[in-house]
């Protein structure tokens, strides 16, 4: 009887010795299982951080960029601003020199008006102390008018001079001694015997009039002779205190030491042309350079009183115009009239 064999079913002699191989192999599968388990998983979280630091890489990088860019927007807004403000500021010193020039050039201006003005005013005195002299010349020669009619009055009808005998006939011939008369002419004598009287001034003989005095004198300052017109201005106020052109006589004495830098000086010359002579046509001018006298004397109050007595007492005049300009610059409000 043939048996067959199935190899499933082996003797048990070999599964036996089958046996050990088996767990020995499943030992070692189960070793390599254990073993390559951890391997993996630490591969896959080095994948998985390597990937995380790759995308903060990224993240980092299009951040920088994205700043970077911002950057330099903000530079070129900056600099915009920066450019602009330059441009102002160029424009600010422009406009700020263009006022300045503006400024300077009305008060220039002013300056010039205020000294035709004065020309003028000194032009105006000359006339004035001219016509008071030919004034005078005048009244003089209607005196002697005066005078030769009343010696007319009194002359003889008959015409003779004399009270000697018409046949008194003299010894030889002899030329007669002249007649010398001195003041006015007597009844009986000729005309041509009275001189006629000498003009006469106020401050006496040897001086000359006001007019010719304060005549040179203007002359000597508007050549720049300060020293020789301060003498001649003083000749004018010592010997015609009461003559009007004694106001302007001290208003250059005031001048001249207000250019020598003598400035307490000049304004005490300013004060005596306004308290003195508060008539004369350079009590405005005083009491603008009376003011700037005392700016430069340090003494602000009284200049800006000074400034604002001028604008009170002659508002519409060049000297107020210049006396606002100066409240201005010194930071002064002034209330416009």
């Amino acid at each position: 009887m043939n048996i067959q064999r199935n190899p499933l079913h082996q003797p048990t002699n070999f599964r036996l010795a089958a046996k050990p191989f088996r767990l020995a192999s499943t030992a070692l599968l189960a070793g390599a299982l254990i073993c390559g388990e951890p391997a993996f998983a630490v591969n896959k979280d080095m994948v998985q951080l390597q990937t995380q630091i790759q995308q903060l890489q990224d993240a980092v990088a299009r951040l920088q960029q994205s700043n970077d860019e911002r950057m330099g927007v903000m530079k070129d807004l900056i600099q915009q601003s920066a450019d602009s403000v330059n441009r102002m500021s160029v424009t600010l010193d422009a406009l700020h020199k263009q006022m300045q020039a503006q400024q300077e050039a009305q008060s220039t201006k002013a300056d010039q008006v205020s000294g035709q003005v004065q020309s003028l005013n000194d032009s105006v005195d000359e006339i004035k102390a001219r016509l008071g002299s030919l004034q005078k010349l005048i009244q003089d020669v209607q005196g002697q008018q005066q005078s030769m009619s009343a010696n007319m009055q009194n002359m003889p009808q008959g015409g003779s001079t004399s009270s000697a005998p018409a046949n008194s006939i003299p010894d030889g011939p002899s030329t007669p001694a002249p007649i010398v008369r001195k003041g006015k002419p007597s009844a009986g004598v000729p005309l041509d015997a009275a001189p006629a009287p000498a003009p006469s001034t106020s401050a006496g003989s040897g001086v000359p009039p006001a007019d010719e005095l304060y005549k040179t004198a203007l002359g000597d300052y508007m050549a720049a002779k300060y020293a020789l017109a301060a003498s001649e201005f003083g000749d004018v106020v010592k010997n015609y205190p009461d003559n009007p052109l004694s106001g302007s006589a001290f208003y250059y004495q005031a001048e001249i030491d207000y250019r020598g830098g003598r400035y307490a000086s000049a304004v005490k010359n300013y004060d005596s042309v306004l308290q003195q002579y508060p008539d004369s046509n350079k009590v405005p001018v005083s009491h603008l350079h009376k003011g700037m006298a005392l700016v430069s004397l340090n003494q602000k109050d009284a200049a800006v009183r000074e400034f604002r007595t001028l604008i009170q007492r002659y508002p519409n005049s060049p000297e107020a115009m210049q006396a606002r300009s100066k409240l201005s610059g010194m930071g002064v409000t002034v209330t416009p009239k």
